[in-house]
């Protein structure tokens, strides 16, 4: 399955993926259709480049991380349950920040 894009580059988040801020990735085949939650252990496992706990907390994103797909905040996708489908745009942005 191929992401259309996945973005990391608004609020900082992008300092967690070696300061990558687009990425574009081409998910292994696996019998069943990619979920975020199987992209999210995905990207801890093969992007992630530091400090994971800032990014995931559980099986999660942590409080503080916005989720978009397609520019629909994933809340109203389904979350962690919503299925990808090729070619779809997941934004990740931090709305929290030092000081």
């Amino acid at each position: 399955m191929l992401l259309k894009q996945l973005e990391t580059d608004r609020g900082g988040a992008e300092l967690l993926f070696g300061s990558v801020k687009e990425h574009h990735v081409t998910l292994p085949n696996q019998s069943e259709p990619w979920d975020m939650k199987q992209l999210l252990v995905w990207i801890r496992g093969n992007m992630l480049k530091e400090r994971p706990e800032l990014f995931v907390q559980g099986d999660t994103v942590r409080p503080g991380i916005l989720v978009l797909i397609n520019d629909a905040d994933w809340e109203l996708m389904g979350e962690l349950e919503y299925e990808l489908q090729d070619k779809d745009n997941v934004v990740f942005i931090s709305t929290l920040h030092g000081g």
